[in-house]
């Protein structure tokens, strides 16, 4: 076992976030702030013609501001969360919206074949792929907008980093490589890319006085850089100075080792 400088024993960042509540993880007990539906909406140009699916809809106030003040057509909200559910009822009841529809099941068995756009932030691979067979079958020009990477294998429609718009038919990307620098809309990632857009990431997810951001971003940002090395698109074979710093931050203070993910 490998101990810091501070006698702690070291632990692979991998093996860190592994030890995190799921949740954290997975995005299933985030709830976006306001402002971020507020950005995501006006990202996508919603307005009276759509119908909005916020899948994994939480409390309900995605839709309830996709209604109130983007005047959406329909908006339905989807969670496996009964307790989240409830919330979302009892807002959307209190504002006596009646274009809208909360539903307590799981998103695999729903049905959302009239949805002009959709609000889809998993990080669940399996659940993703399985969700890919229903997306493709949408109707041409239906727009999923997605959170932090593309739908697998497709080359995002457009993008304000950390929103992605993925469009109906889905354009292939050749490979991985193709798909981030299209994500980053760079000819290649250097240390500056990977902490501006760690930084949006942090912001759009995280509530305004939250005080573990600046930690947060430096991780996104090392695996954003590190994932550009790895596929071959980082500005520089060498390791950026900023890039050690941080890795050095993590190591000597935080007792997490990220290096090894290098290849």
């Amino acid at each position: 076992m490998k101990i810091s400088g501070n006698n702690q024993p070291i632990i692979k960042l991998e093996d860190y976030l592994a030890s995190l509540p799921k949740g954290i993880i997975s995005g299933e007990d985030v709830q976006l702030p306001d402002r971020s539906f507020r950005e995501i909406f006006e990202f996508v140009n919603l307005g009276e013609n759509d119908i909005l699916y916020h899948l994994g809809c939480g409390n309900g106030k995605g839709i309830a501001i996709a209604l109130e003040e983007f005047g959406v057509k329909k908006a339905v909200g989807i969670d496996v969360d009964r307790k989240k559910i409830e919330e979302a009822r009892i807002l959307l009841r209190e504002k006596n919206f009646a274009n809208s529809q909360v539903l307590n099941e799981d998103i695999l068995d729903s049905n959302f074949n009239d949805a002009t756009a959709i609000l889809f932030w998993f990080t669940d691979t399996k659940i993703i792929e399985m969700m890919m067979e229903k997306f493709e079958k949408l109707e041409n020009g239906c727009k999923i907008i997605t959170i932090w990477g593309p739908l697998p294998g497709c080359l995002p429609e457009k993008v304000d980093f950390p929103y992605i718009i993925n469009q109906v038919p889905f354009k292939p990307a050749k490979d991985l490589q193709e798909q981030l620098l299209a994500v980053f809309g760079t000819k290649c990632i250097d240390f500056v890319n990977a902490w501006e857009y760690a930084e949006r990431y942090t912001k759009a997810i995280g509530a305004p006085d939250a005080g573990n951001d600046r930690f947060l971003t430096i991780i996104q940002s090392l695996v954003i850089w590190i994932n550009a090395k790895n596929l071959g698109v980082a500005c520089s074979d060498e390791i950026p100075p900023a890039i050690k710093n941080y890795m050095g931050i993590l190591r000597n203070f935080f007792n997490i080792e990220v290096e090894h993910l290098i290849k």
